[in-house]
C-alpha cells in the first residue's frame, strides 16, 4: 500500500507522515533532496534564470522517489507527492513568469510522460487549512528561513488556492481531505486513530498493521 501526504507549507505533512509510519509500521519516505538541489542557491540569487533548472532537479528526484516506492513493494507513507511538486509549486513559478512558456512546455511534457508510466498511490491525504492556520504553524516551528513569513502571506494564500484547484481536479487516485484546524496528530493519538478509520473508508478496506 502506498499513501501520499499532500498539503501546503506549514500543514504538518512531515509530522503526520512520521506519525502514521510509526503507527502503521509502514516504510517512511521523506522529501530529503531539497538541500541537495545544486541550483537552489543560484535560484534564490536569480529566480528567473534558475527556476527551470531547479524544478527539473526536483522533478527528477520526485520521479525517482515515486518509482522506488512502487518498486520496493513495501507499504509506504510518503511526505509530499510528485504531483503537487509539479502541479502546485512548478506551476506557480510558471504563472509568476519565472518559468517561461517554452520551458513550461518541456517541463510539462516530461512530467506527463513520467506520471503516465508510474503507478499512482492507493490514497492521497490532503491536509487542508486556511491561510491563518498555516501562517501560525509556520511561525511556531521557528525556522530561520521562514522568520519573515508574514511578508509572504500572499504567496501562501496563492499556493493555497492552487492546492485547492489541484485537489478538486485530481483523479489519479482517491483523495481524503483532512482539515487540520485544531488538530494535533502528534499530541493526541485518538485523532490519528480517527484519521485511520477515514483512510480505511476512503480505501474501502482495512489497513493491516504489521
Amino acid at each position: 500500500m502506498f499513501i501520499a501526504i499532500a498539503g501546503n507549507i506549514g500543514s504538518g505533512k512531515t509530522n503526520l507522515t512520521k506519525t502514521l509510519a510509526t503507527k502503521l509500521n509502514f516504510r517512511l519516505c521523506l522529501e530529503e533532496f531539497f538541500a541537495a538541489n545544486p541550483y537552489l542557491e543560484r535560484f534564490y540569487q536569480d529566480k528567473k534564470k534558475w527556476a527551470f533548472h531547479s524544478q527539473l532537479f526536483f522533478l527528477g528526484q520526485s520521479v525517482r522517489n515515486h518509482h522506488e516506492i512502487i518498486k520496493s513493494g513495501e507499504p509506504t507513507i510518503q511526505d509530499r507527492s510528485l504531483y503537487e511538486n509539479a502541479e502546485v509549486f512548478a506551476r506557480s513559478l510558471h504563472r509568476d513568469g519565472l518559468i517561461d512558456s517554452d520551458e513550461w512546455r518541456v517541463y510539462s511534457d516530461l512530467y506527463e510522460n513520467a506520471v503516465g508510466l508510474l503507478t499512482p498511490p492507493d490514497l492521497m491525504i490532503y491536509l487542508q487549512a486556511d491561510v491563518e492556520t498555516l501562517i501560525a504553524r509556520i511561525k511556531k516551528r521557528g525556522r530561520m528561513m521562514e522568520a519573515e513569513i508574514e511578508k509572504n502571506r500572499d504567496y501562501i494564500a496563492r499556493l493555497n488556492e492552487m492546492y485547492e484547484y489541484w485537489v478538486e481536479n485530481f483523479s489519479r487516485c482517491p483523495v481524503l481531505r483532512a482539515p487540520i484546524e485544531g488538530t494535533d496528530f502528534r499530541g493526541r493519538p485518538e485523532e490519528v486513530d480517527e484519521l485511520i478509520v477515514k483512510m480505511e473508508e476512503a480505501l474501502g478496506k482495512t489497513i493491516k498493521i504489521s
